[in-house]
C-alpha cells in the first residue's frame, strides 16, 4: 500500500545563499571605518593628558619624600616636601562622603526599584534625582555655605566639603543602583515569595547580593568622581600645609586644593609641585577604579 506524498510533507527547502551585495559590503566598510575613527579621534586628547601630566609630574612622585611629607614650613620657593598631607585630606573627605551617601542612594534606589514603581513620591524622588544628577559642582558648595556657615553659622571645615560631595556622589550612586536592580530577574524574587520569605529578606538577602557586584563598582567610581571635585574645597574650607586630622575644624589639605593654591605661585618650584600633586590625584583615582573592578569580581554571585 503507497500513500501519496503532497507538498506539505515534504521538508522546506532553505533558501538559497545569496552573495552579500556590493552595496552592503561598502556600507558595512564605511561604517567600520567612521566607528573606528571617531574611536581613535576621542582617544588623542586622552593620551595627549595623560602623556603631559606623567612627562611633567611623575620626577616628582618617585621621590620617596612626595609621600612621607608635607609643606610645612616650606615657601613656594624652598625645594622638597611632599602631599602627604593633601592625600590624608583627600581620602578623608572622600571617604565621610561614601559613608553619609552610599548606605542613602541604595536605599533610594531600592525603593524606586521595589516598593514605589507608580507612586507619587517615586515620581518625585525620581524627579528629584535628575536635578540632582545635573547640579554643577560649584551649586552643591554654594548651598552648603550657605546652609553650614550663613544659616547654621558652623565653621568651614572638611566636613562641610564631604557634605557638598554627598549632594554630588548620591545621584551618581543612585542611577546605578537602580539600573542594576532592575536587571535582576524576577524569577528570584518570586521563588524567594513562593517559599513564604518576607519581601524585605528577599531584598537583602537575593536581590541585592545579586546586584552587588555592580553597585560595588559604581560606588567606586562615583567616589573617584567627587575626589577630584574642586569647587567645595574653594569654597568650604582653607588650604593647610600642614596635616590636621580633625575634619570638623581648621584647614585641610587635599589635592585639587593644593594644585589651585600652588597653582598662584610663578616658580618653577610651584609648577613642578601641581604636576605632581595632579600625577597624585591620577594615580589615586585609577587606584579606585582598579579596586572596584576587583572588589566587582570578588562580590559577583558565581553560576555554574
Amino acid at each position: 500500500m503507497t500513500t501519496a506524498t503532497t507538498d506539505l510533507d515534504r521538508p522546506a527547502t532553505p533558501p538559497a545563499f545569496q552573495e552579500i551585495s556590493p552595496g552592503r559590503k561598502f556600507r558595512n566598510r564605511l561604517a567600520t571605518v567612521l566607528v573606528t575613527g571617531a574611536f581613535l579621534v576621542a582617544m588623542v586628547p586622552l593620551v595627549w593628558v595623560i602623556w603631559t601630566v606623567l612627562a611633567k609630574g611623575l620626577h616628582r612622585v618617585l621621590n620617596a619624600d612626595w609621600w612621607q611629607k608635607s609643606f610645612g614650613g616650606l615657601t613656594s620657593r624652598n625645594p622638597g616636601g611632599g602631599v602627604y598631607h593633601a592625600i590624608y585630606g583627600t581620602l578623608l573627605q572622600g571617604l565621610l562622603c561614601a559613608v553619609i551617601a552610599v548606605p542613602i542612594a541604595i536605599m533610594v534606589a531600592v525603593y524606586l526599584v521595589e516598593y514605589g514603581r507608580r507612586s507619587r513620591l517615586a515620581k518625585a524622588v525620581t524627579f528629584t534625582v535628575d536635578i540632582l544628577s545635573g547640579v554643577p559642582s560649584i551649586v552643591a558648595a554654594l548651598f552648603l555655605y550657605a546652609l553650614w556657615v550663613t544659616t547654621l553659622g558652623l565653621p568651614r571645615s572638611a566636613f562641610a566639603v564631604s557634605l557638598a560631595l554627598v549632594l554630588l556622589m548620591i545621584p551618581v550612586v543612585v542611577r546605578t543602583t537602580e539600573e542594576l536592580l532592575k536587571i535582576v530577574p524576577d524569577e528570584l524574587r518570586e521563588a524567594s515569595y513562593a517559599l513564604g520569605i518576607p519581601k524585605w529578606k528577599t531584598i537583602v538577602k537575593i536581590v541585592l547580593p545579586t546586584a552587588m557586584s555592580g553597585i560595588i563598582t559604581g560606588v567606586m567610581l562615583a567616589l573617584a568622581r567627587v575626589m577630584g571635585e574642586t569647587a567645595p574645597v574653594l569654597v568650604l574650607v582653607g588650604y593647610n600645609q600642614f596635616i590636621n586630622y580633625d575634619p570638623f575644624q581648621g584647614n585641610m589639605a587635599s589635592l585639587p586644593l593644593l594644585m589651585n593654591s600652588e597653582r598662584l605661585t610663578t616658580n618653577a618650584i610651584g609648577e613642578a609641585r601641581v604636576w605632581g600633586a595632579a600625577v597624585t590625584l591620577v594615580l589615586i583615582i585609577t587606584v579606585f577604579n582598579l579596586l572596584g573592578s576587583l572588589l566587582s569580581r570578588l562580590t559577583a554571585i558565581k553560576t555554574k
